[in-house]
């Protein structure tokens, strides 16, 4: 079971529908809920509907200021029309007598952090939800609108150009922590772990077969073409380019030299993205082995301890 359970990403948390008893029953019990924000006001206070109680968040109380990013006025505008987790600090009455609540984002994600900062450890396994893809990695929403960094060297062992080849915002994902900094409040993720083992991707193929795959390396000498994201073969065909598909022939398959031998039928159109195959789902990662046994290489693996670099 991923370790944020309690403090699951915005987006994520089961739907319900408000009521001004149940945020009484909030404002007591300090629970984390969640709805989207309608409007940005012109002090920068975001507004929410919550069955008929206006709802508040001041930008005082709409980020955690340790998060990166949160002085700049985006980190609050950009709020509106998303879901948005807060706790119920105060219920009040409008100059009409009308219900109103106020509320604090900032408040649910100082809590969430703590109990991160008491739980998680190098291997913990998150739910994460993408909110941002760059060249150089993805963010991931990891509970209550923290966002942790997901690098795009880390998302799988088949290697890709740009995160939106594997994700698309606002994707839920599974990830593990792969560093976190308990000083700077800072998580790192890994995601190619999840994704299974060499020979765990590769015993779903066999020599002979014809299989479609995604170009995504041309070298001089041919082409590595990705069977699944973490598993990729080497064709010789080099008159391809990267995110071109094809049809390939399964030649050899040889787990001593982690090595596939593909042969290029037809070139396709770009396939459509498929839904991710998670190999882990629950637990703790100490370490994990990619290559299979009798690699006749040092060992391709990652071993996640406090001071993994």
């Amino acid at each position: 079971m991923p370790e944020n359970k309690l403090y699951p990403p915005e987006g994520l948390h089961p739907p319900v529908h408000l009521t001004l008893s149940d945020l009484r029953e909030a404002l007591e019990s300090g629970a984390i809920l969640e709805a989207p924000v309608q409007r940005c006001d012109v002090n920068h206070t975001l507004c929410l509907s919550l069955g008929g109680v206006q709802g508040y968040i001041s930008r005082e109380e709409a980020v955690a200021p340790w998060i990166s990013g949160a002085e700049r006025g985006i980190a609050v505008l950009s709020r509106v029309g998303k879901p948005t987790c807060f706790t119920v600090t105060a219920l009040e009455s409008d100059n009409k007598g009308a219900p109103v609540a106020r509320l604090s984002r900032r408040a649910a994600q100082e809590r969430a952090m703590e109990h991160f900062l008491e739980h998680l450890a190098p291997g913990s396994l998150l739910t994460g939800r993408v909110t941002r893809l760059e060249s150089f990695g993805a963010f991931v929403d990891v509970g209550c609108g923290i966002v942790a960094m997901l690098p795009t060297e880390h998302i799988s062992v088949s290697r890709i150009s740009h995160p939106k080849e594997r994700f698309q915002t606002g994707q839920k994902i599974l990830t593990a922590v792969r560093t976190i900094d308990r000083e700077t409040r800072r998580i790192t993720l890994t995601h190619r772990e999840l994704l299974g083992t060499w020979m765990e991707n590769a015993s779903r193929f066999r020599p002979g077969e014809t299989v479609r795959g995604t170009v995504r390396t041309v070298k001089d000498y041919g082409s590595f073409i990705e069977l699944a994201p973490n598993l990729s073969g080497l064709a010789d065909a080099r008159d391809l380019a990267p995110g071109d598909g094809a049809s390939v022939l399964i030649k050899s398959i040889r787990p001593e030299r982690m090595k596939i031998k593909l042969q290029v039928i037809e070139r396709l159109p770009p396939a459509p993205p498929e839904p991710i195959r998670y190999q882990i789902t629950d637990g703790k990662l100490d370490r994990w082995v990619y290559s299979p046994p009798g690699y006749e290489k040092p060992a391709v693996e990652t071993v996640f301890t406090e001071t993994s670099p």
